[in-house]
């Protein structure tokens, strides 16, 4: 293969894994990923066909390089729009962030050229090196797990019915195995019996997940009534003192239309409060006296804070809990927050480099939760609801998700605000996650945004009500209740960790052939 031809073909992959995931351009929106998930892959395969091991690294680097850049330029907005960075910062970044996936892709192009070499390569092999590289990313250096393939398939509703079984670990294994197989075929290889299996097992896959659509009828224990709130509160301002009262006031007034339509639970997003319950009494009985007013309970995000010993303080990204009567009953703090974002990793050494973007919640670096845990909260008339409610960047982590749920959860209230991503797809690629833990865990998901999108979503995934982008509104429904773990909620990432016990054993064997 000439290189132009190899270039050609891995550029191909960068564009086409760019709109396998939702985009926004202006006022155009499109979601391409039904398509492009089942190329992407077969693009970037037959890009590296015949490197040896380490120029199929470079070239996959390269080419995870250019796909995630393009994916990532959101964060231009967030950079520059909002973090108030030069605007070279703001075109360096993406790149900068597309590293780290990249480096990912230069170990799936030398493992998978290694696997060829030994005589090992098959569309089966391809799906489990990728998924576990793809499982990898959600805790290697704290992990960065956003445009998993899998997403791509969430439009895919048979294939959305293996999320409870084996999270999005099972779309992606389905998505790169039929895609390799359809690369296996494309290359004219002599070899056509495992394509066709394996094209094969990607239809019993579908039919299995839509088997599982139709055989779950699971009766709800229940509903309870709740409201997303969208302030939609500019980021450049969310944190002026100018602002905060006017922020009140129109949660405030979305919170009574929530109680008059019938709300028995009001959800904010995150940081949607100008300030922290715990150290202003003044706040805190603001927003209990709105509860009371109200008759609801609230479930708000805030900064929680407390003092230590060495004479400083803590900062937490929170949800508090106000329960009808007025009292602040519980708090869950973020456990897995962004780095560079919310803290600086390293700070003794990068801290004189950089600073976190997220300034305003605090002024100093933002502090993890213990663990991630339920809420039983309180609710008008006396019911309990035991809920999760990750915030924001933990939505990316399947397995963290999946421990509200295996921890009782009913239903998860997720807070988020995407304020930073601007009028791009980001807000839409985040959603499209939203839904997938939905499906992965079988509970309905209430989502507050602070700009959008707020969506209310069912326990198979599908986004039954959603808001627009930069409007203040809100949503407001009943939300069916489960008790019961999904499979994949008990059991956790079962999938992709014998998937790397497989490619491991594999590289055992692929080394003993080549010795």
């Amino acid at each position: 293969m000439t290189g132009r031809r190899r270039a050609a073909l891995l550029g191909a992959f960068a564009i086409v894994f760019l709109l396998a995931f939702p985009q926004r351009f202006g006022d155009f929106r499109f979601d391409l990923g039904f398509g492009a998930a089942w190329l992407a892959p077969a693009l970037l395969i037959l890009g590296l066909r015949g490197l040896a091991p380490r120029a199929a690294a470079r070239w996959a680097f390269f080419a995870g390089l250019a796909a995630h850049a393009l994916v990532f330029h959101w964060i231009y907005v967030a950079t520059v729009h909002y973090g108030d960075a030069p605007v070279l910062v703001g075109v360096l970044v993406p790149v900068a962030l597309a590293l780290y996936p990249a480096l990912f892709f230069a170990v799936f192009g030398a493992a998978w050229s290694g696997f060829g070499a030994a005589g090992l390569a098959s569309p089966f092999v391809a799906a489990a090196l990728w998924v576990s590289l793809e499982w990898a990313r959600t805790f290697v250096l704290t992990g960065f797990p956003w445009a998993l393939i899998g997403y791509a398939q969430h439009q895919n509703a048979s294939l959305l019915g293996l999320a409870p079984w084996a999270g999005v670990w099972g779309l992606s294994f389905a998505t790169v195995l039929g895609s390799a197989a359809l690369a296996a075929l494309a290359s004219g290889d002599r070899r056509r019996r495992e394509p066709i299996a394996a094209l094969g097992v990607v239809a019993m896959l579908h039919a299995a997940g839509t088997l599982d659509g139709v055989l779950d009828v699971a009766a709800p224990t229940g509903s309870v009534r709740v409201a997303t709130i969208q302030g939609n509160i500019d980021q450049a301002v969310k944190w002026s003192p100018a602002w905060a009262e006017r922020t009140l006031a129109d949660y405030e007034a979305l919170t009574r239309k929530a109680a008059a339509q019938g709300a028995q639970l009001v959800l904010w997003p995150e940081t949607a409060v100008p300030g922290s319950p715990d150290w202003n009494d003044e706040l805190a009985l603001r927003l209990g006296a709105l509860a009371r007013e109200t008759d609801t309970t609230l479930v708000v995000g805030a900064v929680g804070a407390e003092r230590i010993a060495e004479g400083g303080a803590r900062y937490y990204d929170s949800a508090f809990v106000i329960a009808p009567d007025g009292r602040i009953v519980d708090r869950y703090d973020k456990t897995h927050l962004v780095p560079f974002g919310e803290y600086v990793p390293m700070r003794d050494l990068l801290g004189r480099f950089v600073s976190a973007i997220a300034r305003g919640a605090a002024t100093t670096d933002v502090s993890p939760g213990r663990t991630p845990r339920t809420l039983a909260i309180p609710l008008p008339g006396g019911a309990t609801l035991t809920a999760g409610v990750p915030i924001c960047y933990e939505l990316l982590f399947p397995n963290l998700v999946g421990r509200f749920v295996g921890d009782g959860g009913q239903v998860l209230l997720a807070i988020t605000n995407d304020a930073w991503y601007g009028r791009t797809g980001a807000p839409y690629q985040f959603l499209v996650m939203t839904a997938v833990r939905s499906a992965e865990n079988r509970v309905w998901t209430a989502r507050a945004a602070n700009t959008g999108v707020s969506a209310l979503i069912d326990d198979r995934g599908r986004v039954r009500m959603q808001t627009e982008l930069f409007e203040q509104t809100l949503l407001v429904a009943d939300l069916p209740l489960r008790t019961g773990a999904s499979f994949y909620a008990r059991h956790g990432d079962w999938l992709p960790l014998a998937a790397s016990v497989g490619v491991a054993a594999l590289a055992v064997v692929g080394r003993v052939r080549r010795s």
